[in-house]
């Protein structure tokens, strides 16, 4: 039994000698004489561009915030007893990142992946420790880069600090979105219910 290999083999045999076309270019390109620049530039300015779509964060500009004044912030949308709630720490805390002895580079890695984490996750209340900061040079850095960052992401609805017995004012719960699977599986339940 012979295949398909071995037929064209054989009309390929039939035809005598067989040579593959040559083509030739009908553009002629010129090389730039600044290539390296322009190339160094380019790569510089796709990694710099990656970075910021990777970690949309910043960590520049940030308010300092007083070590002892409470984080607060609530999109629109979200009810006042929900965010109430959240503030006194009526929610099951599902999942916790401690960002003590974090760099702020570190912290704010840490904050980005864990929130996308805890989407993944379908966590909905969760606990960012990251200390009051007092009695430092720069008081409340990461307090302050905390309170900065989450209002820069879509899948946090509120924050509040925590109450005593999480942190106090050097933890701050965070209300984050519904996944899109949770979604899902509410609007069937209550569908389910008509």
């Amino acid at each position: 039994m012979t295949n398909d290999s071995d037929i064209f083999q054989d009309a390929l045999g039939q035809l005598g000698d067989v040579k593959p076309l040559v083509r030739e270019r009908q553009v002629a390109l010129a090389k730039d004489a600044d290539t390296g620049l322009n190339q160094r530039a380019r790569r510089e300015a796709a990694t710099a561009e990656t970075a910021a779509e990777l970690n949309p964060l910043t960590g520049e500009g940030v308010d300092p915030v007083d070590p002892w004044d409470p984080l607060e912030f609530k999109r629109d949308g979200v009810q006042n007893g929900v965010y109430r709630n959240l503030r006194l720490g009526k929610y099951t805390v599902d999942a916790r990142l401690d960002l003590h002895r974090h760099t702020v580079e570190m912290a704010r890695r840490a904050v980005l992946e864990f929130v996308r984490d805890c989407m993944e996750a379908d966590v909905r209340c969760a606990l960012i420790t990251h200390g009051k900061g007092e009695g430092r040079k720069q008081p409340a850095v990461l307090k302050s880069c905390v309170n900065a960052w989450l209002p820069q992401l879509q899948e946090v609805l509120a924050f509040h600090s925590a109450q005593k017995q999480h942190g106090g004012l050097g933890a701050t719960y965070v209300l984050l979105r519904k996944s899109e699977r949770k979604r899902q599986d509410n609007l069937e339940r209550h569908q389910r219910r008509r």
